[in-house]
C-alpha cells in the first residue's frame, strides 16, 4: 500500500494503531487530556468574567495537575515505544507546564498575570499554548473526527480568554 496524498492519514493510522496497542491509548489519553485542559481553562476564563476572583480558576488548576498522572502514564507509553517525537513531546511539555504552574501558583504562589512579570508569564504561556498544540496536532493525522473536536475545545478556551481579556480580567 503507498502511502501518499489522500491514502496518507490512513496509512499513518493504520500503521500507528497496528504497530502496539499502547501508543493508540496513549494517543487517545492525551487527546482527552487537552480537551480536559481547554474545557477547564475556559470555564476559569468565563468563572473570571461572572465573579471577578480567580477563586474557581485555581480549583480547576488542581484537576489540570492531577491530568499530569495520566500525561506521565502517555508518555512513557510513547518512549518505550520509540514513538514519533511529536507524539511524546506534547505530554512532556504539558508536564513541564504543570511542573511551572504549581511552582508559581501554588507552591510559592506569586502574581505574575496582572500586574505582568514577563519573566514567568513568558514562559508559563509558551509552556501552556505549546502543550496545547502539541497534544492536539497529532490527532489531525491519526483520527480527524477527534482532532475536529480539539480545534472546537481550543477555539471555546481562546474566545473565554478573549472574553476574560476584553473584561479587564484575564
Amino acid at each position: 500500500m503507498r502511502c501518499d496524498g489522500e491514502a496518507s492519514s490512513m496509512c499513518v493510522h493504520v500503521a500507528f494503531s497496528a504497530s502496539a496497542s499502547g501508543p493508540w491509548w496513549a494517543s487517545l489519553t492525551v487527546w482527552a487530556i487537552v480537551n480536559a485542559v481547554n474545557v477547564l481553562q475556559a470555564a476559569g476564563f468565563l468563572s473570571r468574567i461572572w465573579t471577578r476572583s480567580m477563586a474557581t480558576n485555581h480549583a480547576l488548576g488542581y484537576v489540570i495537575v492531577a491530568l499530569a498522572l495520566p500525561a506521565v502514564a502517555a508518555l512513557v507509553t510513547f518512549v518505550r515505544a520509540r514513538a514519533a517525537w511529536l507524539l511524546w513531546s506534547g505530554p512532556a511539555v504539558f508536564l513541564a507546564f504543570v511542573g511551572l504552574m504549581v511552582v508559581v501558583d501554588y507552591a510559592v504562589p506569586m502574581e505574575f498575570r496582572s500586574p505582568a512579570r514577563p519573566a514567568i508569564l513568558v514562559p508559563y504561556l509558551v509552556l501552556f499554548f505549546g502543550a496545547i498544540v502539541l497534544m492536539g496536532l497529532p490527532m489531525f493525522s491519526l483520527n480527524r473526527r477527534l482532532w475536529l473536536v480539539t480545534v472546537a475545545s481550543s477555539a471555546l478556551l481562546l474566545g473565554s480568554m478573549g472574553a476574560a481579556l476584553r473584561a479587564g480580567v484575564g
